[in-house]
């Protein structure tokens, strides 16, 4: 039986032409003229005055936290429901995540309870916000824009105005999504994409961080070139990455952007076509649309009956499988994974739920619509056997 990827790339554009050029030209490494045009075009499309390009998401979540000044020993508030990427990055700075819990209804980070513990929780002092708990200053803010929706983005950098905090936008999942009018990863001071082989565009891998902030573009081109002050010489005056995006990368990020507005016009219709097919399911929640939002539905997720337990979602996945259904869960919870057991989980219960009843289905922007309907079939199906 052949099987239904999750999400893979859509390869059909000027692809082969620009990877061809850079093979013909001998323009293959970490310097290019795609990876400048990928910048370029790249900010123009998200409304940022400056991008870098970056090996992956990861890697620019990392520089962005650097760059916003995130120090050993600080603390950063981030999304418990999310790929562990952006609380590995705060790890990587030799500071503490302080996991936050996703709201009920959009599934995002909850503005409410970081509200809550922000004025709860935390004290402002000479010199910052501190957690009165563990009397580390909390630095910055991390929410993560998750399935190709939207955080309030808008409230949470209020709060983190207010509360003197630096905000990373998680953008790796969203590239479309528009929140009251705006594109997201341009609200904060920094914002990250991710473009991985199972995202809407994608260079083979990749990542991009964007700001408005000359001195913080500034810095992340030169953290991410090693941090030379002179390359004839090799002179480098403190510790840099080599987290730039190759050329060849860059020359398929570019064919790929270029068709982004019809891989966004696919992914939503997609959505709709889920939506409309399990309308009739009791118990079955499927992907919201949060509010002042314009999704793009990376990853089309619906949730089972408030019922399900974890061994039942699980159950449901395997079946699915068995039928050639390249379903998955979503992400483990950060708060009980080994690695982050220790750190503080601030009132965490609805992204557990969330966790064991997620299921997200094919959703590849070249889904054809005869295996569009194998998965709504194979849905329907085995869900009903708990």
């Amino acid at each position: 039986m052949s099987v239904v990827p999750l999400s893979i790339p859509e390869i059909c554009g000027n692809e082969w032409k620009y990877i061809k050029e850079c093979l013909d030209t001998g323009w293959v490494s970490s310097v290019g003229s795609f990876v400048d045009r990928f910048e370029a075009e790249f900010a123009s499309c998200v409304g940022a005055r400056y991008a870098v390009a970056t090996v992956n998401g990861t890697a620019a979540l990392h520089t962005a936290l650097k760059v916003i000044g995130l120090s050993p020993g600080e603390e950063a508030i981030v999304s418990n429901l999310t790929f562990i990427a952006p609380v590995n990055a705060v790890r990587y700075c030799q500071a503490h995540p302080v996991l936050m819990d996703a709201d009920p209804e959009t599934w995002q980070m909850d503005t409410r309870k970081v509200a809550h513990f922000l004025e709860t929780e935390c004290e402002i002092r000479a010199g910052g916000c501190f957690n009165k708990r563990t009397g580390r200053r909390v630095r910055a803010m991390l929410p993560v824009h998750i399935l190709g929706l939207s955080c309030e983005i808008d409230r949470l950098v209020d709060l983190g105005r207010k509360y003197g905090l630096r905000v990373v936008e998680d953008a790796a999942e969203a590239m479309g999504v528009r929140y009251r009018g705006r594109h997201v990863g341009t609200f904060g001071d920094v914002g990250v994409f991710s473009f991985n082989g199972n995202k809407i565009v994608t260079a083979g891998g990749g990542g991009m961080l964007v700001s408005d902030n000359p001195a913080y573009a500034e810095y992340a081109r030169y953290l991410t070139t090693q941090a030379k002050d002179d390359t004839l010489e090799s002179v480098h005056n403190e510790v840099g990455y080599n987290y730039r995006l190759t050329n060849i990368q860059a020359a398929l990020g570019v064919a790929q952007l270029e068709r982004i507005e019809e891989f966004i016009t696919k992914k939503r219709a997609i959505a709709r076509a889920y939506e409309e097919a399990f309308s009739d399911l009791g118990g079955i929640t499927t992907m919201p649309t949060p509010p002042n939002s314009e999704p793009t539905y990376w990853l089309y997720t619906v949730l089972l009956d408030k019922q399900t337990s974890l061994a039942g979602r699980k159950a449901v996945i395997k079946r699915l499988h068995e039928n050639g259904i390249g379903a998955r869960p979503l992400w483990h919870t950060i708060h009980n994974l080994p690695p982050y057991r220790y750190c503080q989980a601030y009132q965490i219960e609805h992204s557990i739920r969330l966790y064991e009843r997620g299921v997200s289905l094919p959703c590849s922007v070249g889904l054809s619509s005869n295996d569009l309907q194998r998965c709504i079939t194979a849905f329907r199906q085995n869900i009903v056997k708990r």
